[in-house]
């Protein structure tokens, strides 16, 4: 259904083409009429060059240029470009004739001196000619590269979608993964009926504020993930009694201007303990942080059996799709196992 909204765009793009080829005109007129008294010559000799000019241009304008040159189809371009030149060359030197014949009744002085040379007359006719495939290859440029940057916006603003909805799915793993092995722990101290139960509930309820309000957050302060380590542990403290030694240091450098994707660290505390082995009846785990404002460093270690040690968990594969994801090419993430050791270091940089 045709609408005004439709109607006034189409009016304006006729208007403006109609005052473009009266600007044409005028200047056919004033070029052609150089050196010259007969007025009615000159504009009689402009106006037959019109049909020519503005047929050659709409060739070149709305066929040649958007079906050919733009497709890349260079060959098919080439010929008819060439075919179209030929006959609108052709019709020039029939509009010299005219001139020669009709205008000046075969006087040759009586023409427009600048109208007796083909040259000048060709140049006259395509010289619009290039001006107008000028302006619209820009346009046509101008266009592919709206169309072009709005694509990689679409194609950006999808991927940022995907990489949040990964990101999610990885913190709905994490969660889960957490929360059954410290509801195992209070468990088995329920059932025990120990007095420590309560302080288990109240640090539990701490670590659950977190993950509940804190962990969807992009960011949190680092003081705010060590101190939700720190209750960490001592709830595996309570669970293990006196059978583990567990040695956390933090450097005095850490501030609460530094921040880090949340649950980024926690996950490499709790694997030291699900998949840390008993040696002499100890488990034993070393952990350290040290930061600036330009980079963060996390080292932990902890006993381990000496055949061999599972680190295709939840837990280290998530925080490692997790980093590739938030800090991709800004971290150094190092895993190894060795003589009964399984330590983990990894180096983040901040900026």
């Amino acid at each position: 259904m045709i609408t005004i909204k439709h109607i006034i765009p189409f009016l304006g793009k006729i208007i403006l083409h109609l005052l473009f080829w009266a600007g044409v005109l005028l200047f056919y007129t004033y070029f052609f009429g150089f050196n010259s008294g007969n007025f009615n010559y000159v504009l009689s000799f402009s106006v037959f060059l019109m049909p020519i000019t503005v047929a050659t241009t709409y060739v070149f304008i709305y066929k040649l240029i958007p079906e050919y040159l733009i497709t890349k189809r260079y060959l098919k371009f080439g010929f008819y470009t060439f075919c179209t030149i030929v006959i609108s060359a052709y019709l020039i030197v029939i509009s010299v004739f005219y001139g020669l014949i009709y205008l000046s009744n075969f006087e040759y002085k009586d023409m427009a001196p600048i109208s007796r040379s083909l040259l000048f007359v060709t140049t006259a006719v395509y010289l619009v000619v290039i001006i107008a495939s000028g302006y619209k290859l820009l346009k046509l440029n101008l266009k592919h590269s709206k169309e072009t940057s709005e694509l990689e916006n679409k194609i950006l603003e999808a991927q940022l979608k995907l990489k949040e909805q990964e990101l999610n799915y990885l913190k709905m793993q994490i969660h889960p993964h957490f929360l059954f092995n410290t509801l195992n722990t209070m468990y088995g101290f329920a059932l025990k009926k120990a007095n420590e139960t309560p302080e288990m509930i109240l640090k539990l309820s701490n670590l659950l504020d977190y993950l509940l309000y804190k962990v969807d957050k992009p960011f949190v302060s680092l003081i705010d993930e060590i101190h939700h380590i720190k209750d960490y542990i001592e709830l595996e403290k309570m669970r293990f009694n006196n059978t583990l030694n567990i040695n956390f240091n933090v450097k005095e450098t850490v501030s609460n201007d530094i921040q880090i994707a949340p649950m980024l660290l926690l996950p490499f505390v709790e694997n030291s303990f699900k998949h840390g082995t008993l040696r002499n009846g100890i488990l034993t785990i070393n952990s350290r942080i040290s930061c600036d404002v330009k980079s963060l460093s996390f080292f932990i270690e902890n006993t381990c059996s000496e055949d061999g040690f599972d680190n295709t968990g939840i837990g280290l594969t998530n925080i490692q799709k997790r980093l590739d994801l938030l800090y991709k090419d800004k971290y150094l993430l190092k895993i190894d196992h060795k003589n009964g050791i399984f330590k983990v270091e990894l180096q983040l940089d901040l900026v």
